[in-house]
């Protein structure tokens, strides 16, 4: 940290310089990091590149991107940061750890695992063909633009093939469960009707300004592409996998099992957790944390005119129909019922609110039997796209009324659409913060914190709608050990989810869904409970310290005016809020 309680302010000149080369920096990088990362690129609202996909996988781009690292991470270490001032003081220490954090990435292989069911380019391509994604599709020329990109895809397919290859001469492969389900979606789009595909979605509707000559000649060119550069593609990809790759992946699940696995997995949850603590740690955290929920679980069950124990509980909450729509509509429109009377609500926990709307969609059908029960896409910065809470309706068993509320506080406000929504419009803030996504156990944490305030807002008071809230929070606790028990202590794929369905009111297909989530992307389910552990300690402090006088409207746009940050930095923002608003004398700290 930053403190120059004695220090002499440095001359201005100096001040005014080291500002100057440190805004320069930051906006070189940033748009030299959207040139190498142009789907980024076009999430975060410069179209400038959505003709084109970066082959992120080739040995030349990871190249590139790595010197980019080091320069700048050299470059900003040549500047003193005492010159700076608080927020710009911020800005620098954020930027040295996320370059530091980007070169100790590179030690581990992540290029030779480029896909699995959960997250892969061959699964979000149709996504953005679509239409209803961040790919624009509002003038012929972007139709033109999208066509290049998939140019772009066939590469990064060939790519994917050889890593793979070299994943496997290593010891470097996925699990076969998880490789078994990557067959079944690639053989889906290849044995989908090509004419009602995802691809050819934006043939339905062109633009008004699309002549009708432009529009055959467009129809002409996508058709012409799938059938001979991204079907094939797809195809190449699909046959390598199911002839080649899945019979020399592993049986074991555990990221330890990898080469250099147990210090991969180290990296990763230090990364996603913002601590460091250990696996061990984390796990017993996990545990207590179970413990505690189950204790309030067995204790709301009077409230729901329920006798029995909690795995009795939990079985008649999975089949009793009354906690079930039948129809998807109305499930959507529970939802958006939720939406006017929690924005009533916010005003009086939040001074600030953001411009960007938001809908509730439901999850469309190409992509449902893939995707989470919910999930946010974020508005588009320029406006041209409202954020969405997307609500998968393809099987109501798994989106139980009781746990609507929380699912809308997380997903939508003041969660996640609050928390990403006012951070890229906080145009104090330098680019590269206002779009990062890198700091999982603030935005996680948030939105978990953000389940914790319901009843604040005049939620879950209905005691199923409270079991709600403690059963979501669960499946956040038992994160922590199945996570760890999985990549650290050896468990099995059975054994994460027998535990899961011991401590919820899960089914047994949702426990397998999730277990298979923790193994494809490891630690990252950590990052949930570890940030919002912390936030709401940090609010527990603050109110300690004010007493009568803690305004929790400024403590919420205290914690979300910086965008999202690693949480050391974080508490000590709020720490310096507390001491300087409730000392005669606030202590000197630069943050």
């Amino acid at each position: 940290m930053q403190s120059t309680p004695a220090s002499p302010r440095p001359p201005e000149d100096l001040v005014n310089e080291t500002t100057a080369r440190l805004q320069a920096l930051l906006q070189n990088y940033f748009d030299s990091f959207l040139a190498l990362h142009p789907l980024q690129a076009t999430f975060a609202g410069e179209h400038r590149y959505d003709d084109r996909l970066a082959n992120d996988l080739s040995p030349e781009h990871r190249a590139q991107v790595e010197t980019l690292e080091r320069d700048c991470l050299r470059a900003a270490l040549r500047l003193d940061p005492a010159c700076l001032s608080a927020e710009d003081w911020l800005s620098w220490e954020m930027f040295v750890r996320e370059r530091r954090t980007a070169i100790a990435a590179t030690e581990f292989p992540s290029e030779w695992l480029p896909i699995n069911q959960l997250l892969s380019l061959p699964l979000l391509l149709p996504l953005l063909a679509s239409g209803t994604s961040a790919q624009p599709f509002e003038c012929g020329d972007d139709y033109q633009r999208f066509l290049g990109r998939l140019d772009g895809f066939v590469a990064w397919c060939e790519q994917a093939i050889i890593n793979m290859r070299i994943g496997l001469a290593r010891g470097v492969t996925q699990p076969r469960s998880l490789m078994l389900q990557v067959q079944l979606q690639l053989a889906e789009v290849l044995h989908a009707d090509w004419r009602r595909s995802p691809f050819c979605l934006p043939l339905a509707s062109f633009p008004p300004d699309c002549t009708l000559k432009q529009r055959h000649a467009l129809e002409k060119a996508f058709r012409k592409s799938l059938r001979s550069k991204v079907l094939p593609a797809y195809r190449h990809l699909h046959d390598f996998i199911r002839d080649e790759y899945l019979p020399h992946t592993r049986a074991s699940v555990a990221w330890s099992d990898l080469p250099d696995g147990a210090a991969w997995y180290a990296f990763l949850v230090r990364q996603y957790t913002d601590s460091e603590l250990s696996s061990e740690a984390i796990c017993e955290l996990g545990l207590s944390e179970v413990a505690r929920l189950r204790q309030q679980m067995e204790q709301l069950e009077e409230r729901l005119g329920f006798q029995g124990d909690l795995p009795q509980l939990f079985r008649w909450l999975q089949h009793d129909p009354r906690f079930y729509h039948d129809d998807p509509a109305a499930l959507l429109a529970g939802y958006r019922e939720l939406q006017v009377q929690i924005a009533r609500r916010l005003p009086d926990l939040f001074a600030e609110c953001p411009q960007a709307e938001y809908e509730i969609r439901p999850v469309e059908a190409f992509r449902a039997h893939a995707s989470a029960g919910a999930f946010y896409q974020a508005a588009a910065p320029d406006g041209r796209r409202p954020g969405i809470f997307y609500v998968n309706t393809s099987n109501l068993k798994t989106q139980p009324k009781f746990g609507m509320e929380t699912l809308f506080l997380h997903e939508a406000a003041p969660g996640h659409h609050f928390q990403i929504a006012l951070q890229q419009e906080s145009r104090h803030l330098p680019r590269f913060r206002r779009f990062s996504s890198r700091y999982v156990a603030f935005t996680e944490g948030w939105a978990l914190y953000a389940e914790s305030i319901g009843p604040e807002l005049g939620m879950c008071q209905d005691p199923f709608q409270h079991y709600g809230r403690l059963n979501d929070e669960m499946l956040r606790a038992m994160r922590l050990v199945v996570d760890t028990g999985l990549h650290a202590r050896g468990w099995t794929r059975e054994q994460a989810s027998r535990y899961m369905l011991a401590n919820s009111s899960m089914t047994p297909a949702e426990a397998q869904a999730e277990v298979e989530r923790y193994i494809a992307d490891p630690a990252q389910a950590l990052s949930y409970k570890m940030g919002q552990l912390r936030i709401r300690a940090l609010r527990n402090s603050a109110e300690a310290a004010f007493g009568r006088n803690f305004d929790v409207k400024e403590f919420h746009r205290r914690v979300l005016r910086n965008g999202a940050m690693p949480l050391d930095l974080l508490e000590a923002t709020l720490q310096h809020w507390v001491h300087s608003a409730c000392e005669p004398q606030p202590r000197a700290i630069a943050v």
